[in-house]
């Protein structure tokens, strides 16, 4: 059921390039229900908004204030949590905050001899837009991942979206909102509400970023509203690579690469081991343990359509293929992770170690699991406390410095032929 290949194959390379071919938003269906459900927010607002949630979410309402709780609703949801799950919640929330505050960024100036100072001011992004998907499951950890951060970061206004199809609240969800700190929150998704936050309505404020994952509609709602506001990413499915050395319990690694496929048929799961008798171990755990789970299904279908057994000629080959790919989440489950890190080029979060499952950097190991998909670890870094602050240059020239950049801003400034550059420069020389 899931593909096995080995790097030797004369075809490896284009099997390999066909597995993870993967464009979110490329649907000319999607795209053209997205700009109209846009315009019509921008055009009816809260009317609009109420319309596509009654149509989406199969709800009846009539009036914003039935898609608004309130902060007794947040703060109830987390008191009526059995004790078990308010202490598991808090505890990772607590992890959460200690490692993202040790990311704060601070203002800073230096003065060179001359007297000029020059610096950078770390200012917050003043209001942020949060969404929370609320379809095929609801994941408070994703409330705890992005609403801390900008908390740490010194966000005034963080503004919760998370649909309730027919009318359900995730009691999870709701309590995650009241411990990160979430200021407002309502009842609303899909496209309709990335398109509220970008733009305003009567009831939602206009945020200046929206940060969070969603379906191919939010995603390329996303897309369309950047540049009215920011955004954090466009995520694709989720991914786990692993690379082991066949000496990792077959059945853990068996459950690993499960823990991707469960979240939706599109998510990926990819093993690299120079080993072929662990990949048979392997693939025989994935046989037996596959109709022990509730969302068998789901990985069923994401493992056969996009998963992979991959048999290397050795650990480098491993690391060369997996800096090809730039997983998302990637497992080192050998005897020495850190000696291979050094190797390791791009990958959005690395779990090193037999012990170190990706699912406790879902939910409560500290750092973010709001992470760089479908190879964009390259250039892109995990959600963290800078993608909520903003830094302003500053730059302070003293009567001495006017004197020495005056000159050199002259010179290039005619070399450019911009005229009142120059002039502008010489004004300020002695």
């Amino acid at each position: 059921m899931i593909t096995k290949l080995s790097s030797s194959q004369v075809d490896f390379q284009q099997n390999l390039n066909k597995l993870l071919a993967w464009e979110s938003v490329s649907n000319h269906t999607v795209s053209k229900t997205v700009d109209d459900i846009i315009a019509n927010i921008r055009h009816t607002a809260d009317q609009a908004l109420i319309e596509y949630t009654n149509q989406f979410d199969r709800m009846k309402v009539t009036t914003m204030s039935e898609l608004t709780i309130e902060q007794s609703t947040l703060q109830e949801a987390f008191e009526n949590l059995a004790e078990i799950e308010k202490t598991a919640l808090q505890t990772a929330a607590d992890r959460v905050r200690t490692y993202h505050q040790k990311q704060k960024q601070d203002t800073w100036t230096y003065t060179e001899d001359n007297g000029t100072l020059l610096g950078q001011k770390i200012t917050p992004i003043k209001r942020v837009g949060l969404y929370v998907p609320g379809g095929k499951a609801a994941y408070p950890s994703s409330v705890l991942m992005n609403a801390i951060p900008a908390k740490v970061a010194g966000v005034k206004e963080l503004i919760m979206v998370v649909p309730t199809p027919d009318g359900v609240a995730n009691q999870l969800v709701l309590a995650a909102a009241y411990i990160s700190g979430v200021d407002a929150v309502y009842t609303v998704g899909g496209a309709q509400a990335i398109a509220a936050l970008a733009y305003g309505t009567q009831t939602i404020p206009k945020v200046d970023k929206i940060v969070g994952p969603g379906n191919i509609y939010v995603a390329t709602a996303k897309r369309a509203v950047f540049g009215q506001v920011g955004i954090d990413m466009i995520a694709g499915p989720s991914e786990i690579l692993i690379i082991c050395d066949g000496k990792t319990n077959p059945d853990w690694i068996a459950m690993d690469l499960f823990s991707q496929a469960e979240h939706d048929e599109d998510a990926q799961s990819i093993l690299l081991c120079p080993d072929a008798e662990f990949i048979d171990q392997v693939e025989a755990s994935i046989l037996k343990l596959l109709p022990t789970m509730n969302r068998k299904d789901i990985i069923s279908t994401a493992l056969t359509d996009r998963g992979a057994l991959i048999l290397t000629q050795d650990m480098a080959e491993a690391i060369r293929i997996s800096n090809q790919i730039a997983p998302e989440h990637l497992e080192l489950s050998v005897e020495d992770p850190q000696a291979l890190l050094d190797d390791i080029e791009h990958a959005g979060a690395i779990f090193m170690g037999r012990n170190t499952c990706e699912a406790l950097g879902d939910y409560c190991a500290g750092p973010n699991h709001v992470l760089p998909t479908s190879g964009t670890a390259r250039f892109s870094s995990p959600l963290g406390v800078y993608d909520f602050q903003k830094k302003s240059s500053l730059i302070m020239v003293s009567d001495e410095g006017a004197n020495i950049l005056g000159e050199i801003a002259a010179t290039l400034a005619d070399g450019e032929g911009l005229q009142a550059h120059a002039q502008s420069a010489r004004y300020r020389i002695k």
